[in-house]
């Protein structure tokens, strides 16, 4: 039997603060029909770091900054990449760009945006949501799970709670 191809792939925990608490962005995809992570193919010339970024860019059209909750120091003389928060392998069935069922090799990362507006194309809809809500939206139960362990512990990663530009603190 023929090993199944893999394709790096990158999403984004894409949260931001309001005035009534932490949401986290999801878009509706078009033909699956569920509430998703913003993200898609690592492209041959990025990172999956800088694909992340695109990926939130191109589908919310809005701008985030990748927050690390890798605990260990680099020094300046080692040049690095963001690390994900996780990387997780999903099968995935044949679809129209990709005609053979292959596996995304997924890293998930977790980036803050001050931006409430999201400027996304029509067919590809927006949404913030409380975590109260997550559990009522039809989702993957892995980013659902994701995304509720990265909220309950949003304010206790100091090192992303530093990161903060002023308006989303406190």
């Amino acid at each position: 039997m023929t090993a199944m191809l893999k394709h790096a792939t990158a999403s984004v925990f894409l949260l931001t603060r309001l005035p009534s608490g932490w949401r986290i962005g999801l878009i509706h995809h078009p033909r699956l029909h569920r509430w998703m992570l913003p993200g898609g193919h690592v492209e041959p010339h990025e990172n999956p770091a800088e694909a992340a970024l695109r990926e939130t860019s191109e589908e919310t059209g809005l701008t985030a900054q990748l927050i690390s909750t890798h605990t260990g120091e680099l020094t300046d003389a080692v040049p690095g990449v963001p690390v994900p928060v996780w990387i997780s392998e999903q099968p995935v069935p044949a679809e129209p760009r990709h005609p053979r069922p292959h596996i995304h090799v997924d890293h998930l990362y977790l980036a803050l945006t001050t931006q409430h507006e999201p400027a996304t194309p029509a067919e590809l809809p927006f949404g913030w949501f409380d975590p109260d809500e997550l559990n009522g939206l039809n989702m993957f139960d892995d980013s659902r799970h994701g995304a509720h362990l990265l909220l309950d512990r949003i304010d206790k990663l100091t090192h992303a709670v530093q990161a903060l530009p002023a308006d989303l603190g406190a």
